[in-house]
This record gives structure tokens, C-alpha cells and sequence, in this order.
């Protein structure tokens, strides 16, 4: 940035005062002006009262473009597509995460019994209906975020941007992870 400046500056010098060698060559295609080395930009400006002011911001807020509202993407591919449960289901699991963590340091000041052997002895006495969808409210939101993880790797490397391809990709998003999340949850 600086050597910039430095060139331009005495590019502006040559131009504007050039020596005898410069401006005998440049002289005869009458490009020897002088240049100015400031912009000039003339401003006016007047007193008005508050109200005034108000008025004036008013009058230009309409000439204003009003941004769009979220309502007018499309449903299916922004809310149903991905988007926006791809932050949910990452949010979801680290929230998880630390939600545990919290608990488990915090457990023997409280007299909690969150060892893994509490645990799986409790998760054993479950019937297995109520296993299975601990289970799959465990591994769908893995399982989504995981294959839209993959997903977006594709997108970084510009494959299927087409509007087609886009919403194609979304329903085997979904049906991948929720089979994906059944297997988990109920054959492993």
C-alpha cells in the first residue's frame, strides 16, 4: 500500500512539473498538464431545525429499497431444506455436549451418579421402545449434520449449484439421515 501511494505520488510529480528529458517526448502529445494532487469537492450545507431534519430522513426512507422478508425464499429450500436445520442439529449436539460436560464435573459436589456404569445400568432398564428413540434423537441429529457436512464439502468445490440438484440433494439429505438414524438407533 505504501510503495502505491510512493508511485502514484511521484507519478503525480513527474506529471505535474516533468523535466527537460520527460516533457520534450510528452510535450508532443499534450500530455505535460499539470495535475492536481487533491480532490476538490465543493459542499454546501445549511442550518435546519430538528423537525426539519426528521422530516428530510423521512422523506428519503421512502426512496429507499425495503429489504426482502425471509418469507419470500422458497420453503424448501432454505427452512426444509438444509439451511437452517443443519444449524439447528449442530447447535442441538455441541449444546448437548456441554450441557453433560457441565453436569458430569459438576455431579459429585451435587451427589449425582453420572458414571458410565450409572448410566448404562439406567439406560439398560428401559424398554426397548424408549431406548430406540433416545437412541434416534441421539443419532439423527449427527447423522444430518454429518451428510450436510459432506454436502457443503461439494459446494466448495462448486458441484451441485443447479436449482434441481439442489432441492434432489435435499430430499436425500433427509431420507439418507433419517434411514441412517434408524439404523443407528435400532440395529447397532
Amino acid at each position: 500500500m505504501i510503495a502505491q501511494r510512493a508511485g502514484t505520488t511521484v507519478l503525480r510529480r513527474v506529471a505535474g512539473k516533468p523535466n527537460t528529458f520527460f516533457s520534450a517526448n510528452v510535450a508532443k502529445f499534450g500530455l505535460a498538464q499539470p495535475l492536481s494532487t487533491t480532490q476538490l469537492r465543493p459542499v454546501a450545507t445549511q442550518k435546519i431545525t430538528a423537525d426539519e431534519a426528521a422530516a428530510l430522513l423521512a422523506k428519503q426512507r421512502l426512496n429507499r429499497p425495503v429489504s426482502p422478508h425471509l418469507a419470500i425464499y422458497d420453503k424448501q429450500q432454505t427452512w426444509f431444506g438444509s439451511s437452517a436445520w443443519t444449524r439447528i442439529t449442530g447447535a442441538s449436539l455441541s449444546g448437548t455436549l456441554y450441557l453433560f460436560a457441565t453436569a458430569y464435573l459438576a455431579a459429585p459436589m451435587l451427589g449425582w451418579h453420572l458414571e458410565s456404569a450409572s448410566i448404562a445400568a439406567a439406560f439398560g432398564a428401559l424398554p426397548v421402545a424408549v431406548k430406540g428413540g433416545i437412541k434416534f434423537l441421539a443419532a439423527w441429529p449427527f447423522a444430518f449434520h454429518t451428510f450436510n457436512g459432506v454436502k457443503h464439502l461439494l459446494y466448495d468445490m462448486t458441484i451441485g449449484f443447479h436449482r434441481k440438484q439442489i432441492v434432489k440433494q435435499s430430499w436425500y439429505l433427509w431420507g439418507a439421515s433419517l434411514v441412517t438414524g434408524m439404523f443407528l438407533a435400532f440395529f447397532l
